[in-house]
């Protein structure tokens, strides 16, 4: 793993420690790259201890990009049920690291079970659901605090630091030339090309013209690469009916697929999604389009190169979480092709400059 320099935040500085430590993260995409600010906090506070995180088989690409990370340890445990034998396998597994502390970034019992059972001496998250037993150092306030990545990083900091106003930013460093054999194993040339991120949960945030964009970006000479999961791959295939030939679907594989495709790129295109967070996270120039979610609530961390919302929330004062149901797709609808192609012109404009 690549080295970090994380920013400076409250809290002494302890250089002596060195036990490993492990996260455990929230293990959606997006929320899985924010934890990555959460490694920047812990590696100011501990610069010798080394990091690692609990990961699905989904997210464990991302962790390969995370600098500061040691190791992941994937898991297999289902969301649904508690799972005690695999519990206890996971446990004897992060047993055998010797694992000075465990930060449980989720408040559900079910994600504390496992280092409680592997004996980790300090455990710490916010009491959640009722973990007394399980966390041996709780947290409270979590209600006050108003934005996930202040409930995660809060977390690495002594309990009676005062929140800063501003976190480290996740980070995913991708190297060139992992980057450069991508693109020759898949036969992707060396054309300048933008990513298309079209999926997201909920038909609420997923803006239905991607295939006109692709067209009208494809008219300027850009390759079109559409990447998702299995999931998108219909709508990749809109995309590119209406899109034309330059439309390459690359949804469909492992994680790392998209990861490579996005760092390859000259601009990304996404919804409010995982994805969002990974593009701005490995700092390809990004547009986030953003319909009744609050950009303020779900934005990434690191800047976006331009945010796209309806005309009628342009305005609106934040914060808010989201004004519509899942099911109501009139606010990613209201905003025009036009208006992402306009963003799109302005930062290709730019980055060429």
């Amino acid at each position: 793993m690549n080295k970090d320099s994380p920013n400076t935040l409250p809290g002494q500085v302890d250089e002596a420690e060195t036990r490993p430590l492990l996260i455990v993260p929230y293990n959606w995409i997006g929320d899985f790259v924010r934890g990555h600010s959460v490694v920047r906090v812990v590696k100011q506070r501990w610069p010798q201890r080394p990091i690692d995180v609990l990961t699905t088989p989904l997210c464990a690409p991302l962790a390969d990009y995370m600098p500061g990370v040691r190791a992941a340890i994937v898991h297999d445990l289902p969301r649904s049920r508690l799972a005690l034998g695999r519990q206890a396998a996971l446990a004897r597994r992060l047993r055998a690291e010797s694992y000075g502390t465990a930060l449980v970034l989720p408040r559900t019992w079910k994600s504390a079970i496992a280092p409680a059972l592997a004996g980790i001496s300090e455990r710490t998250g916010f009491v959640g659901e009722a973990r007394f037993g399980l966390l041996n150092d709780w947290r409270w306030g979590e209600r006050a605090l108003p934005r996930l990545i202040d409930k995660n990083a809060m977390l690495a900091l002594p309990p009676d630091a005062a929140r800063p106003d501003r976190w480290p930013v996740p980070q995913l460093s991708v190297p060139a030339a992992e980057i450069a054999a991508w693109r020759q194993a898949n036969g992707l040339g060396e054309r300048p090309a933008i990513v298309l991120a079209p999926g997201s949960v909920g038909i609420h945030k997923r803006w239905p013209f991607y295939g006109e964009a692709a067209r009208a970006l494809a008219a300027e000479g850009y390759d079109i690469w559409v990447v998702g999961g299995p999931g998108e791959t219909a709508l990749a295939s809109e995309i590119a009916a209406t899109g034309g030939a330059q439309v390459r679907d690359l949804t469909g594989g492992a994680l790392r697929n998209g990861i490579l495709a996005i760092a390859a790129a000259r601009l990304a295109i996404a919804n409010d999604s995982g994805l969002l967070h990974v593009a701005a996270a490995i700092g390809t120039p990004t547009i986030g389009i953003f319909g009744p979610t609050s950009p303020w609530h779900w934005a990434p961390l690191n800047p976006l190169a331009a945010v796209v919302q309806p005309a009628s929330l342009r305005d609106t004062e934040m914060p808010y979480h989201s004004i519509a149901a899942r099911t109501d797709d009139s606010y990613i609808r209201a905003i025009p092709p036009a208006d992402v192609l306009a963003a799109a012109g302005n930062v290709l404009a730019g980055s060429a400059g």
